[in-house]
């Protein structure tokens, strides 16, 4: 309803102007009456580009004289850039393609958009077409690439748009910059424009002054422009030099991103220039002073220092100290009482810890740090908590071939040899007599601060029954026990729990014995007698053999006996017959 009042206004006004011009010519006047005539036939014709003025905008459209018989009319929304904002006012010179002479509401049809078309075409000719350089802004990502607005839309290949391809479109949006035409078909309206050419041909440019005046010693500033597992490549004008990881900086460095990114600005020194080859090396740590030139005078073997984790390794932990110094807290070196697998099992990258230099060697830029000298060390006082013949309870932590380790206090632990577990039993593994986790008694055997080993005992506990097995079982001692195993050699004999005494082969029996075995079998009881008794090797020999021996002189002691006594019976009842005989004679 607005617009209709609009153009019944505009109408109104231009009868007016005309009836005006008409007064004066009548009056005599004849300057804007005839400036009127003369535009009044003046003629525009379709697909003509027009020039005018805006005298009215409205929500709809803004009408502008052409110096046609009626205004023109074009609608707003050609006049909206990307936010929706207005980019004309009343006032504003105008080109615009002239489209059709009268619409429904007397307006001419006019067009900016088209004629800005137009335009751009005739701009991309005047600059050369094929080959020509055009300005534009790109606007948005498409398949393959982007759109420019030149005028016209236009589109930008992936591969056209940087020196390197690939990577986020994303980020070019918005930006506005020269173009080459690579590619151009105006009946179809299809340009394909590069920006890549342009930025090779100026690198090309900046590169051949870089290369005239690049010389060693040179402080440049530069790009990254992209990051290696060795280094990464910096553009110092036009030109790439090799920035190695070894001399980004003065400490320990385990990858150039831990430092560096793509697209860093940062300042080089030209440390190589090998012309024939093209290879440029540079440095950024030889900018600044090598600071282990004053590490000496900075740190000393006993100090306690301050530093943060930067990275570790499976035999320890690195540890900055100051810009570009760094120690090593070698793994061993972390705990007085853990035993550490890896350093991070204690440590973890970003800790700051105190730690004490245990040495200094500047020719090959290392530092040896304590973790564990920072504190006091639980060994030194061991002994004064545990004297030898203390008696303690743990809990078994480890079992190994050759002992069983039971926990002692936060840290410590303290090893029961096997051969210290019992006075009596043959123990092949500890595994057999203890389980991980069982609550065990032993006793403080030994103390060895200085190589942190601490000796305990369980068969200590109690005394040593071969203390008395001398005594018990004196040479000749007939003894009863059951046989525990046979070997090649002769037969163990339990004669009591945990004493075991050997029947050599030799000594099973009067008669030649070809193997043990066939003598006897585990659990067969057998009787025997003591050879002897060795204490120190807690060795007991019996014999079987000598057993047997005893008996049968036992056997024949009494045959002899019950013999004489039949003799002399006989003796007597002879010479009492002999007497009756002789009586008889008598």
């Amino acid at each position: 309803m607005s617009d209709d009042k609009d153009y019944n206004s505009r109408t109104a006004m231009t009868i007016k102007r005309f009836a005006d011009a008409e007064d004066e010519a009548d009056q005599g006047g004849s300057g804007e009456f005839a400036e009127l005539f003369q535009e009044s036939i003046r003629h525009h014709h379709v697909g003509e580009v027009v020039k005018g003025k805006v005298v009215h905008i409205s929500n709809e459209y803004v009408l502008v004289d052409i110096g046609y018989k009626s205004e023109g009319s074009i609608p707003v929304e050609e006049f909206l850039d990307e936010a929706g904002n207005l980019t004309v006012q009343v006032g504003d010179e105008v080109k615009a393609l002239f489209e059709r002479k009268e619409n429904q509401k007397g307006y001419a049809v006019l067009s900016k958009r088209k004629a800005d078309r137009l335009s751009a075409w005739d701009a991309i000719d005047a600059a050369g077409g094929e080959g020509g350089i055009v300005e534009g802004k790109i606007t948005g990502k498409v398949k393959g690439g982007l759109t420019v607005d030149i005028g016209v839309q236009a589109f930008l290949p992936a591969s056209q748009v940087d020196l390197r391809p690939g990577g986020n479109l994303d980020k070019y949006i918005g930006v506005t910059d020269r173009f080459k035409v690579l590619k151009l078909n105006k009946k179809r309206g299809n340009i394909v424009l590069s920006r890549r050419v342009l930025l090779e041909e100026e690198r090309a440019g900046v590169r051949t002054e870089t290369l005239a005046n690049l010389a060693e010693g040179q402080i440049r500033e530069g790009v990254v422009k992209n990051i290696t597992d060795y280094g990464a490549f910096v553009d110092i004008g036009g030109v790439d030099g090799l920035l190695h990881v070894t001399d980004m900086s003065w400490g320990r460095l385990g990858h150039p991103s831990e430092m560096l990114k793509p697209g860093d600005k940062l300042s080089v020194k030209v440390l190589k220039y090998d012309q024939e080859k093209g290879k440029i090396s540079l440095g950024l740590k030889q900018i600044t002073p090598d600071p282990w030139l004053a590490v000496e005078q900075k740190f000393q073997v006993g100090d306690r220092v301050s530093g943060r984790v930067v990275s570790m390794t499976d035999y320890g932990a690195f540890v900055a100290l100051d810009e570009g110094i760094e120690g090593l807290v070698h793994v061993s070196e972390m705990s007085w009482t853990k035993r550490l697998r890896h350093p991070s099992d204690l440590l973890t990258v970003g800790d700051e810890v105190v730690t004490v230099v245990l040495g200094i060697d500047t020719g090959n830029r290392r530092i040896s740090l304590g973790l564990k000298q920072a504190q006091a060390n639980p060994w030194t006082q061991l002994d004064e908590r545990y004297p030898v013949g203390t008696k303690l309870e743990g809990q078994i932590k480890s079992i190994t071939d050759f002992g069983v380790f039971i926990g002692v206090e936060e840290g410590i632990d303290g090893l029961v040899h096997v051969s210290d577990i019992s006075w009596t039993k043959r123990i092949k593994h500890p595994g057999e007599v203890f389980a991980k986790g069982q609550t065990v008694q032993a006793v403080v055997l030994n103390v060895d601060a200085e190589n942190e080993r601490l000796s305990l005992g369980i068969k200590q506990l109690t005394p040593d029954p071969w203390s008395v097995i001398p005594a018990t079982y004196r040479p000749g001692t007939r003894v009863r026990g059951k046989v525990t195993s046979v070997t090649d050699f002769g037969v163990f004999l339990e004669i009591e729990e945990g004493i075991e005494g050997l029947v050599h082969v030799s000594e099973l029996s009067r008669e030649k014995v070809a193997s043990p075995k066939d003598f006897a079998s585990v659990g067969d009881e057998l009787e025997a007698v003591v050879l002897s008794v060795d204490d120190v090797e807690k060795k007991i020999a019996l014999s079987v053999k000598a057993l047997q021996a005893a008996a049968e002189k036992a056997e024949l002691e009494s045959y002899m006996q019950d013999r004489g006594e039949a003799t002399s019976n006989l003796g007597a009842l002879l010479r009492e017959g002999m007497r009756k005989n002789g009586d008889n004679n008598d």
